[in-house]
């Protein structure tokens, strides 16, 4: 029988407390830096910009906002630029550049609202077509925004007159293995999951999972699409396979019940889409594996296992 010890481990590298609540954090592209947004008890919002040295998390810069931040991206970025991208809880949308923080390079009204999620595609070398975000609101509405084009979405995804707007948490893109073909699925409070086509200006799938969807992310952005986690408040995470759907039942799926609380977040490894992690509410991080397919008669049905790789419960 194997011993604990030989199982694998997540070992925390670095910790570091804050005076201020974070909300989303992001490696800079192609540097040991990364950048952490937030709000501080006044209401205000800060970037802070760190660098990893000699085993500790140095400040390297913070700067300090009006609105407070609560998303980022750098997708829509090139390796040479670097800028990110944020939405705050104002429905702003902007774009800084790390070097020069203090005014933005890009600044829009996107929502009425806070922005609750951000992605971008087409920079940074991921995903064919021109670079763009996508941002998701408490107003109800979906936008995609290319950078060159100002103060205009160049797609708005919103409930129809008389439909119930619900507060949209997580949005992502994928299917960018092209230049004409993108989508965009977007998660809802209510538990909906809906599959925008950017190419035809559709809506091409949609499902309820019953909780409200706190993360979605594909496995990869620029390939054809592949899998899709989505994750929701009662600790639950459903797969996906986005390439076996139903006439009528809609997509191949498999759910798993994976933490005691809220998943808040799900991220696929950059090296290997085949490994995944689920963060809780609790502190706990779950790192998973897909299994092989299990093929269950016809090819519609084709599902995929995930099992737990390992597994670490982080102090709150």
């Amino acid at each position: 029988m194997s011993s604990p010890l030989s199982k694998p481990q997540i070992i925390a590298h670095i910790q570091k407390s804050l005076n201020y609540t974070v909300f989303d954090s992001k490696w800079i592209p192609c540097s040991a830096k990364f950048v952490c947004l937030g709000n501080f008890p006044r209401g205000s919002g800060v970037i802070q910009i760190y660098e990893v040295q000699h085993g500790e998390a140095q400040l390297v810069t913070e700067v300090e906002k009006p609105k407070s931040l609560k998303c980022g991206t750098f997708g829509a970025t090139t390796l040479q630029q670097r800028h990110i991208a944020t939405g705050d809880f104002d429905g702003n949308l902007n774009i800084w550049s790390l070097e020069a923080p203090e005014a933005p390079l890009y600044a829009v009204k996107a929502h009425r609202e806070i922005v609750n999620s951000i992605d971008g595609v087409g920079g940074l070398g991921i995903g064919d077509g021109a670079p763009e975000i996508v941002t998701g609101s408490r107003d109800g509405t979906v936008k995609v925004w290319d950078p060159r084009q100002k103060d205009l979405p160049v797609a708005n995804m919103e409930p129809v007159e008389g439909e119930t707007k619900r507060d949209c948490w997580t949005v992502a893109f994928g299917h960018a293995f092209n230049d004409q073909d993108r989508c965009v699925c977007a998660g809802y409070d209510n538990g909906d999951v809906k599959l925008f086509d950017l190419r035809n200006m559709s809506l091409r799938w949609e499902t309820n999972i019953k909780n409200g969807v706190c993360s979605v992310e594909f496995d990869r952005k620029d390939i054809d699409m592949n899998k899709l986690v989505a994750t929701s408040l009662e600790g639950k995470f459903h797969v996906f396979d986005m390439r076996t759907q139903h006439p009528s039942k809609g997509f191949a799926s498999v759910s798993e019940k994976a933490h005691k609380s809220t998943i808040w977040q799900v991220r696929h490894l950059p090296q290997n889409r085949d490994i995944f992690m689920t963060a809780g509410g609790a502190g706990n991080l779950h790192l998973w594996k897909y299994q092989s397919p299990a093929w269950t008669g016809a090819p519609t049905s084709r599902a995929c296992a995930c099992a737990p790789v390992l597994t670490s419960l982080s102090a709150c």
